[in-house]
């Protein structure tokens, strides 16, 4: 995050869409009952600039080769003539001979899939995906240019919250726990806008996608949270599916406190690497885990101030873990740290504003809100104080080694889940997804945030081929690697897997 949707009778298109040119390709494929008028519906392409609402859109958008569009799907998809809601959409054109769409979600849940289409479109300009596949991206319904957009708290709170000390008793972090909830809820629109943002209904919306694109079968890039829609589709619609490429893999089996503490335990590994990368310079400020542990113990007793901000000890954490996703960013945490260790958190602060969605302008993207309204409603609640207990014991002991250990451990409180408006709608499981074509699951051993025993454990569940990649980043296909690249190539293409047990060395 840091490194700055089925078969038609007939399709009426209005040549190539410019700005503000109109395209009905679909339906296309098969259409659910009562679904006729969004499979079928008419997109209006336009110039994307107008949609930038924030640092990220602003400096993408500006792409002139690129073209927006707002798609229109069911609230609630057991109620179809009710209301409706719209999903942002990015396009750039192949520039040859087109195999169909191919759709793309970088994860999150929370990132906008429009914008990293965008940076994607021209990290690929003149390879074969670009001449062959139009390249589309879409903000997920309560995210970014989609509305409904998913709103908790109001950007001074978001401030204040990551500032203001830790609560010190249960009561307390459940009485911020509970307003949370419901300021959720009242600022994005009621329950019902709450109940309908899960992986499921993500995973139909891109079937509307798919058939207004004017595509018979998905082809389809998921990144990180971008592989647990693309499950979620491929036991929704398996015969839908031409290709999917998942890359960085949620496991579709794994309880959430089993994948926070893998996720930590990940970074650990990632903060392992860099420094034994800086450690033998002499400029490296931070040499090992205990001199960091020192910086961040001090920022816990006393936030250092930043202008008229303050950096936290939560901050410093998360500004590190953010510069660990890549290795491409080490040189910029190091100089985050020399700078922290001479008493200037400026760096530290922008990582994690950059990872929290917070702009120039002291604004925040609708990020860290749909990470929690998604959350809530894919994962089973823990209400049970019992089980509470369990998970904060787990979590405490499974991570008490780790550097991010250095902030106030949890406390064995319910958090917003337990008070959430509407009831989860899904929970860990094993996909069934009988008739889905190969697969394609690349998985990083060094990846700090899904650990790449998630891949292996995706491509059995899937029964599709697992490519290796050593290295220690989080994802990695269309990055530039020429060994994934040319694989993931290959099979969006023409469908040819690669070798059973290829390893592309970082």
């Amino acid at each position: 995050m840091v490194v700055a949707a089925l078969s038609s009778c007939s399709a009426q298109v209005s040549g190539n869409p410019v700005s503000g040119d109109s395209e009905t390709l679909g339906p296309k494929g098969p259409v659910p009952a009562g679904l006729d008028r969004f499979y079928g519906q008419t997109l209006t392409w336009r110039a994307c600039r107008p949609l930038a609402h924030d640092d990220e859109s602003k400096r993408t958008f500006n792409d002139q080769g690129v073209k927006c569009a707002l798609l229109s799907v069911p609230l609630d998809y057991t109620k179809p003539d009710a209301k409706t809601i719209t999903i942002g959409l990015l396009r750039k054109q192949a520039t040859g001979a087109k195999v169909g769409s191919l759709v793309i979600n970088p994860g999150g849940p929370g990132v906008s899939g429009m914008t990293a289409a965008a940076s994607i479109a021209g990290k690929i300009e003149g390879t074969e995906l670009a001449e062959k596949f139009d390249l589309v991206g879409f903000d997920p319904r309560g995210i970014g240019v989609s509305e409904p957009r998913i709103r908790c708290l109001t950007d001074p709170e978001m401030d204040s919250d990551r500032v203001e000390p830790d609560n010190t008793t249960v009561a307390e972090e459940e009485t911020e726990n509970k307003d949370f909830a419901a300021k959720c809820a009242e600022r994005s629109g009621g329950a019902d806008v709450l109940a309908n943002v899960g992986t499921r209904d993500v995973a139909r919306d891109m079937d509307v996608l798919r058939s207004v694109l004017g595509d018979e079968k998905l082809n389809y890039v998921g990144y990180s949270y971008g592989t647990r829609i693309g499950t979620a589709y491929a036991e929704a619609f398996p015969g839908n599916v031409r290709a999917l490429v998942l890359d960085g893999a949620v496991d579709p089996l794994e309880d959430p406190v089993s994948q926070a503490i893998g996720q930590i335990t990940g970074f650990d590994k990632a903060l392992d690497a860099y420094l034994a990368w800086c450690a033998p310079e002499e400029s490296c400020a931070v040499k090992d885990e205990t001199r960091l542990r020192q910086l961040l113990e001090g920022l816990k007793k006393q936030p250092l101030e930043v202008g008229a901000r303050k950096l936290s000890a939560s901050d410093a954490t998360t500004g590190v873990a953010a510069a660990l996703y890549s290795d491409e960013t080490w040189s910029f945490l190091s100089g985050a740290l020399t700078a922290l260790a001479k008493g200037d958190g400026s760096q530290l602060l922008l990582l994690a504003d950059l990872y929290l969605g917070r702009d120039t302008d002291g604004s925040y993207t609708s990020t860290m809100a749909a990470l929690v309204a998604v959350r809530c409603v894919d994962e089973p609640r823990i209400t049970d104080r019992a089980k509470v207990e369990d998970a904060t014991r787990r979590i405490i002991e499974g991570t008490k080694d780790s550097f991010m250990s250095a902030t106030d451990p949890p406390l064995p409180a319910l958090d917003s889940c337990a008070f959430w408006a509407v009831p989860n709608t899904s929970e860990p499981h094993q996909p069934k997804v009988d008739g889905l074509p190969p697969t394609l699951v690349i998985s990083t051993t060094g990846d700090p945030a899904t650990p790449y025993t998630a891949g292996v454990n995706l491509a059995k569940a899937l029964g599709g081929r697992l490519l290796t990649y050593e290295a220690t980043q989080h994802t990695v296909f269309m990055q530039g690697d020429k060994c994934v690249d040319d694989a993931g190539t290959r099979y969006l293409v023409d469908l040819t897997l690669p070798a059973d047990g290829l390893r592309c060395k970082g």
